[in-house]
């Protein structure tokens, strides 16, 4: 195998682990649906404080993933300036600048006034 399919291969096997980290994701976004639903009914202010913890951890670990994606793509766009690098570069971009404003809303929202979503 020459280097360039050795380093794809590496680079597949690390966006496997990235999918066992939305894995966890995926099951700390539904517990902290749990506590802002025991928030919403109970007015219990520890399940209020542990699910903006977890959504604030939530939201961190996918703003550093969205950040590998967008340093992949810009990588692929400066080795060939195609359309599609181009569109991908835009996307990537766009996703981490949505990971980075939810951040904020989720830090700043102390009141759970704002619905935020894991997309």
């Amino acid at each position: 195998m020459n280097s360039n399919t050795i380093k794809r291969l590496n680079q597949i096997n690390f966006e496997n682990e990235i999918w066992i980290v939305y894995l966890i994701i995926i099951a700390l976004s539904y517990y902290s649906n749990y506590l802002e639903k025991d928030y919403f009914i109970n007015n219990n202010q520890k399940s209020k404080e542990t699910y903006r913890k977890i959504n604030t951890l939530i939201f961190t670990a996918l703003v550093l993933i969205y950040t590998y994606f967008e340093k992949d793509s810009l990588t692929s766009y400066i080795n060939n300036k195609n359309k599609n690098n181009t569109l991908i570069l835009t996307a990537t971009t766009l996703v981490l600048i949505s990971g980075i404003i939810f951040l904020y809303i989720i830090l700043e929202d102390t009141n759970l006034e704002t619905e935020i979503a894991f997309n």
